[in-house]
């Protein structure tokens, strides 16, 4: 099918960007091409996050055997550390002080989603009870990126640079797939290899403003937590971000003949005024496909299934009611919304009116966080499955001719 027959088709049309977008940030394609001057010596390497193995074939490509050992693929639970998190760490571990000991080089290969693949309380007293426990409630209280990893970094062994700072002897080097804001990298999977942002907010900050109940142990350990004087050595690069995904997105658009604008504003909002937004661009804009990244904070309501993903894209459609000719899709790179198994999700002007047809009420579903079983039963999920990669979220929206 050319461009000009998937243009009649928007459903077809917003696919077609959403896939061409993830094709632009393979990670292992990324790490491939890139040109590392590294010194003589033995190089070894620590994998950490959802691209970690697409990342370690990207390097085992590049460099061969000038590697002294396979890359260490540190992949415990996902979105909360299990006993395989807590073995990824000390394996770390255990890697860093060899190559401390000699001196050696080592890549760090960093993408999103590693904040709980791999970690180690920085006390005993913390379970891992504890720790799944606190993430929990610190991802599901509709705190920013930001804030979220500061309370992690407190209670952490690896995350805000300790993982590095282990191995003060070794040469490093980061290459990073971004799942956060440019110029904010050091927060991708809450930096275990770079200093923490300077202008990071205060852990007891965070749990007093979200009244966060978490266990003792972790209160501890953040109300006890000091500001590190310690800073990690090392280079670090970028090799995709949220905006390649964009850019990728706006490219295909054009490619299909639609004009095209990159809503840089709508990013990170709660997910009810983010979607507002959208829709309000999308009734006042004569552009015909907007494109909008990032992640939209979303708490969570109920015992449901589905993420912010799920979510946008159900309150959008409530919103498309009687628009005819209009498409929104909004979808995790990384292939996973929240607690389901889907990307995310695809709806046009006909949707709620389908869900009435089979007595789905949409606001009930919204209620319950389960935006999720709403599209499975309308047959209107995207089901990708891991990706491999992981630079947030991407919405597409259109008005087509």
């Amino acid at each position: 099918m050319n461009a000009n027959q998937i243009r009649v088709h928007p459903r077809r049309s917003v696919a077609a960007i959403f896939d061409h977008a993830l094709s632009a940030v393979d990670p292992r394609q990324a790490v491939k091409n890139v040109h590392l001057d590294l010194p003589s010596g033995p190089i070894y390497s620590i994998a950490i996050g959802k691209a970690a193995k697409s990342m370690a074939r990207g390097l085992e490509d590049a460099l061969g055997d000038k590697l002294t050992a396979p890359v260490l693929i540190a992949m415990g639970g996902h979105p909360l550390p299990d006993e395989n998190s807590l073995a990824a760490a000390q394996a770390a571990f255990a890697l860093l002080d060899r190559a401390n000991a000699e001196r050696a080089t080592v890549v760090f290969l960093v993408s999103g989603g590693g904040s709980a693949m791999i970690e180690w309380p920085v006390s005993d007293e913390i379970s891992l009870a504890d720790l799944r426990a606190a993430n929990q409630t610190v991802i599901s209280c509709g705190a920013r990126i930001a804030e979220v990893n500061a309370v992690r970094r407190a209670f952490s062994a690896v995350k805000g640079g300790k993982l590095t700072r282990r191995a003060q002897n070794a040469t490093t080097f980061t290459l990073i797939v971004s799942d956060t804001n440019p110029g904010d990298e050091a927060s991708v999977a809450s930096g275990p290899t770079l200093n923490p942002p300077p202008d990071s907010p205060r852990a007891i900050d965070v749990v007093d403003h979200y009244h966060l109940e978490l266990p003792g142990s972790i209160m501890k350990a953040i109300r006890e937590e000091k500001s590190s004087t310690a800073t990690v050595n090392g280079s670090h690069l970028v090799l995709l971000d949220n905006n390649t995904a964009t850019t990728a997105a706006r490219d295909k658009a054009i490619e299909l003949g639609f004009s095209c604008e990159t809503l840089n504003d709508i990013c990170e909002q709660p997910i009810a005024e983010g979607c507002e937004l959208l829709l309000s661009r999308l009734r006042s804009s004569a552009t015909e496909c907007l494109i909008s990244g990032g992640e939209f904070s979303c708490p969570v309501r109920g015992d449901g299934r589905g993420g912010r993903n799920l979510e946008t894209v159900l309150r959008c459609a409530i919103g498309l009611t009687n628009r005819p000719h209009c498409v929104v899709l909004s979808g995790g790179t990384d292939g996973i919304d929240g607690n389901s198994p889907a990307a995310g999700a695809i709806a046009d002007e006909t949707t709620i009116q389908r869900a009435q047809h089979l007595g789905l009420d949409a606001n009930q579903y919204l209620a319950r966080s389960d935006s999720y079983n709403f599209f499975e039963r309308l047959g209107d999920l995207i089901l990708t499955g891991p990706t491999g990669t992981n630079v947030r979220d991407l919405r597409i929206l259109l008005r087509a001719p």
